[in-house]
């Protein structure tokens, strides 16, 4: 078997030690700064490479950490695993996803055991699970955000194996499966990249420190490195798409941005395949030109989360407006109205918490709404508050439905964070497992003075290295059985199917969405197509002038007469319906 590295640091020379035998390695006459060698190996071998004599270390582009991220290499054989579903693919225009993570989806929290839970997402309607990120990390528990071998399967989760299981038995059931990747850092415990090159420069700095190098010296591999680990997981894992983690850390000057590269890529791949491939984007720009064509002049990606409607959503249903809240908490019903109708709230308009304006209009006649992903809780949304606390642990289920309706049937593409399908009462907190020791206190005392700062005392801030904060996330699946629980997953099936079954709710075209709304009164309603949609955020019943006599109720929270002679709606306080014009 021939092994190469890229190792342009060393030297004077390159060695790999296969299962205990040392082999030296030569330069590769046809590519600056590689090395390769042959050596009898198979599936399962242990290996690693040392640079000028220095200590053995894992492979940058590893397919396997048996023993983590600081141990020996192992070689997989992609082509041993029998695929037992057929596959045509499925694409994001008209899907519903629903985000996971493997390690708090089930107590046992491995992809196994995920997967003989995916039958609930099939009854509950959801086409898509974007798993978050499976790269190794230190410890065993962990959210994924600190992974360092890009081409790896966190081996507690269960390794290469376990995710193909998962994707066949995904596949068998009809769902497609997409996995949350991350760029734009890696580490640091367990990350041995700079030993072998400048995968990072300091020309750049992101909230994790220096850059991953797009774009100093050097960086035509790095790039490699990158596109190389998103194909594989979509060939070799058969997997549906990817969700690219915060891709504003991604500082790029070159005249081909490294995401305009990707997209390409991608959609190379899909046509070589035969099947749809697609890119989603997590984006802090407000920036149309990420999903905007690449023969359009932007970018190319399919789709990019939109943080805007969560959090004008999120303003209007909580009242708060602390930190980025800020901006949307003054008219949280025209600034929902405004996202439902125009995507982005910030489209040049000036921002409050950023002190600047921010954004960039978003052309509406040339933009599908299905490029956007609206959502009401998401792991950061949840995780990064200083308890993890859904928003089931503070609205009562009648504004959860308020909640659910809005995001199901808005023009975008709807994701669900799991469990809240049925208002989850475990939390979602944050938890690392880091073997190292400093680290560890670093992260907890970090954790405690970041919230410190916005007055919790420490005690209440839950500590990311006992594994007890862990263990509080995960989910409880007795819960879907009973009060209110269940009520409120039967809401969520049944808006899902509407969405299924009402073309209207799936159209793509932003302008034909029609907002109204009363900041004081509380309530908001909008038209699609044939389609209307109202909701009563307030405790008090509200009348809704919608302008429509003749409407049959296709969805209701609480029982909702039919609208009265002059088309207004008598909508009770914390409920939804959604209407069909006859």
């Amino acid at each position: 078997m021939q092994f190469e590295v890229w190792a342009p640091q060393a030297e004077d020379r390159v060695t790999l030690h296969c299962e205990g035998a040392t082999h030296a390695m030569e330069p590769d006459p046809r590519r600056a700064g590689w090395w390769r060698a042959e050596a009898p190996a198979g599936e399962g071998t242990r290996y690693g490479f040392a640079l000028d004599g220095g200590p053995v270390l894992p492979d940058p582009r590893s397919r396997r950490q048996p023993d983590g991220p600081d141990g020996p290499s192992a070689v997989v054989d992609q082509e041993r695993y029998e695929w037992l579903a057929p596959w045509p693919g499925r694409g994001l225009p008209g899907a519903v996803l629903y985000e996971l993570h493997v390690g708090t989806y089930t107590p046992q929290g491995t992809l196994d055991a995920a997967a003989d839970r995916l039958e609930h997402l099939v009854e509950l309607g959801v086409t898509h699970v974007e798993l978050m990120p499976l790269c190794p990390f230190p410890g065993r528990h962990g959210w994924g955000y600190e992974g360092v071998s890009l081409w790896a399967v966190h081996e507690p989760y269960g390794g290469p194996e376990a995710l193909k299981r998962f994707v066949d038995r995904a596949h068998e059931l009809g769902l497609g499966v997409v996995l949350d990747v991350v760029h734009n850092h890696l580490g640091p415990s367990g990350n041995y990249l700079p030993v072998f090159g400048p995968y990072f420069t300091d020309t750049h700095h992101t909230p994790w420190g220096v850059a991953v190098n797009l774009d100093a010296p050097g960086s035509d591999e790095v790039r490699a490195y990158l596109l190389g680990s998103a194909l594989a997981w979509l060939r070799d894992y058969r997997l549906d798409g990817l969700r690219l983690d915060a891709v504003h850390a991604l500082h790029d000057t070159r005249a081909l941005h490294f995401l305009e590269e990707l997209s390409a890529a991608v959609d190379a791949l899909a046509a070589e395949l035969g099947r749809p491939l697609f890119l989603i984007a997590e984006s802090d720009l407000a920036d149309p030109r990420l999903i905007t064509p690449r023969a359009q002049g932007g970018l190319g990606l399919h789709a990019q989360w939109n943080d805007d409607f969560h959090h004008a959503l999120h303003t209007a249903l909580t009242g708060e407006g602390q930190g980025y809240y800020e901006d949307f908490a003054r008219a949280p019903l025209a600034a929902l109205a405004k996202t439902l109708g125009h995507g982005f709230f910030h489209d040049g308009t000036y921002s409050t918490f950023r002190g600047r304006s921010h954004g960039r209009p978003l052309d509406r006649t040339r933009t599908s709404a299905h490029r956007l992903l609206g959502y009401t809780q998401t792991h950061d949304q949840v995780g990064n508050r200083a308890q993890g606390d859904r928003l089931a642990a503070s609205l009562s289920p009648g504004l959860l439905a308020c909640a659910a309706a809005l995001m199901l049937t808005a023009p975008f593409t709807p994701m669900l964070f799991m469990g809240e399908e049925w208002a989850a009462g475990t939390p979602w907190q944050f938890f690392t497992d880091h073997t190292d020791p400093e680290l560890a206190e670093a992260v907890r005392n970090g954790r405690r003075r970041e919230f410190a700062a916005h007055g919790w005392a420490e005690e209440d801030v839950p500590d990311p290295q006992d594994h007890a904060t862990r263990d509080r996330s995960c989910l409880d699946w007795s819960e879907p059985e009973r009060a209110p629980h269940a009520r409120v997953l039967a809401w969520y099936r049944e808006l899902i199917a509407l969405r299924h079954a009402q073309p209207d709710l799936t159209n793509p075209d932003l302008a034909d969405v029609k907002v109204t709304f009363d900041e004081g009164a509380r309530w908001l309603a909008f038209r699609r197509g044939d389609v209307r949609v109202a909701v009563n955020l307030g405790e008090k019943p509200a009348r809704v002038p919608l302008g429509l006599r003749g409407a049959r109720v296709l969805a209701a929270w609480e029982p909702v007469p039919a609208p009265d002679a002059d088309g207004a709606l008598s909508l009770p306080g914390e409920s939804a319906v959604v209407l069909l014009r006859e």
